[in-house]
């Protein structure tokens, strides 16, 4: 049996998320196809036929892209794998911390691919796999947060924060809910800011949506979150919450 190559330490700093390249190639699809009413109600929603056989799982996967990004090295010069070495290799990515990311010249190195979408793209059942089932989308220790009221007063400090995460090369997970309609229950991963007049826009990796990134913006003004309208919301006023940022988050 092979054993995990490392990596020497690096002489640059640590990578930056790249849409491109660090998402994965395919997306947490939806149960339901969203009809929204022009009054602003609450949609009506068509089970998709077949049913999916990889949905409910928004938090995973954003969980698992950040692991990969803290921890593993794609290296596509080298020559490939068999399936049961990139298992193994998955696995000890899966099993790395989701919070930080490992020590230079420890992570995980993955020979014959660009990064995590070209890789997904060749290796999308094992991934799926190794990935955990919805309920992990559910039983998270974060989902406390919700339930008590987020002020304007919170949700300026948690703009302030991302973007201080997003400086230190740290991507924030964040959970983006509507609490109690829970119209949107759901999770995106930071990737980049810009700022103009009055409002800070976020670039998000939305594991919806495989195929573009999304804008989540902050009005500094009513100190409220919004994201636009797509396939599964509307588009409004949401609250955000940073996730897998320490032991409660």
């Amino acid at each position: 049996m092979q054993t995990l190559a490392f990596l020497p330490p690096p002489s640059t700093p640590p990578r930056r998320f790249e849409f491109a390249r660090d998402a994965f190639a395919f997306p947490n699809e939806l149960l339901c196809e969203y009809v929204f009413p022009p009054d602003g109600g609450r949609p009506r929603m068509v089970a998709k036929e077949p049913r999916p056989d990889f949905a409910l799982r928004c938090f995973p996967l954003l969980r698992a892209a950040r692991q990969f990004l803290y921890h593993a090295e794609f290296r596509p010069h080298d020559p490939p794998l068999d399936r049961a070495e990139y298992a193994r290799r998955v696995r000890a990515v899966f099993r790395r911390n989701p919070r930080v990311a490992c020590p230079a010249g420890h992570q995980v190195v993955f020979p014959g691919y660009e990064g995590l979408r070209s890789f997904s793209l060749a290796w999308e059942a094992l991934l799926k796999a190794e990935c955990g089932g919805p309920w992990r989308s559910y039983v998270l220790r974060s989902h406390w947060r919700m339930v008590f009221p987020i002020s304007r007063r919170h949700q300026a400090r948690t703009a302030d924060r991302l973007a201080q995460r997003l400086a230190e090369g740290r991507p924030p997970i964040v959970h983006v809910v509507r609490f109690p309609q829970l119209t949107i229950n759901h999770a995106l991963l930071l990737f980049g800011r810009t700022a103009g007049p009055g409002e800070q826009r976020f670039a998000a990796y939305d594991p919806n949506d495989a195929g573009q990134p999304a804008w989540l913006t902050f009005d500094e003004a009513t100190r409220t979150f919004r994201l636009p309208a797509n396939r599964y919301w509307p588009g409004g006023r949401l609250d955000v919450i940073e996730i897998y940022r320490n032991w409660w988050f």
